[in-house]
C-alpha cells in the first residue's frame, strides 16, 4: 500500500520548523505562516480566533495538498499591531478558552456522577423519572 507511515502525521522532519513566517511584500501588515504537522482542526480554530480580534483585517487558511500535513495561514492586521502579535494573542486566548471548556466539562461530569449516585441511593422511595426531571429532589445542590 502507498499510504505514508502514521508517524509522518505528527513528527516534524529534520531540518523543518513547526512554524515558518514570511512577510508579505505587496500587502501592508500582512504575513503568511506555514504550520507543519497540523490540519483543519487547528487552522480553523486559529482563523476564527483571529477574526474575533478587531485589529485583524483578514485571516484565512488553506491546506496546500491533502497528502501534505501542514496548512498556510494568512493574516493581515491594522497598522497598530503585527501579524505575529495577533497570532500570539489568538493562541493565548485559545489556550484559555480550551482550559475553561475543560473545567466546565469536568464539573459537569462530577455533577452527573453525583446525580447518578444520589439517584441510586435514594431511588427506593422515588420514581426514577421524577428524579431525572428534578435533581433537587434527589438531594443535589446544582445550578443549571
Amino acid at each position: 500500500m502507498n499510504a505514508p507511515d502514521r508517524f509522518e502525521l505528527f513528527v516534524i522532519p529534520e531540518g523543518k520548523r513547526k512554524v515558518e513566517m514570511e512577510e508579505d511584500t505587496k500587502i501592508p501588515n500582512a504575513a503568511t505562516f506555514k504550520i507543519e504537522r497540523e490540519d483543519h482542526t487547528l487552522a480553523n480554530m486559529l482563523r476564527m480566533q483571529l477574526l474575533k480580534d478587531p485589529r485583524v483585517l483578514f485571516a484565512g487558511y488553506k491546506i496546500p495538498h491533502p497528502l501534505e500535513h501542514n496548512f498556510v495561514l494568512k493574516i493581515q492586521t491594522a497598522p497598530d499591531t503585527t501579524p505575529e502579535n495577533a497570532l500570539g494573542d489568538a493562541i493565548t486566548e485559545l489556550i484559555q478558552e480550551i482550559g475553561q471548556l475543560k473545567n466546565k466539562f469536568e464539573m459537569d461530569v462530577i455533577r452527573q456522577r453525583a446525580f447518578e449516585d444520589a439517584k441510586a441511593s435514594h431511588g427506593a422511595g422515588m420514581d426514577g423519572d421524577d428524579m431525572a426531571l428534578d435533581p433537587h429532589r434527589a438531594g443535589l445542590d446544582v445550578d443549571f
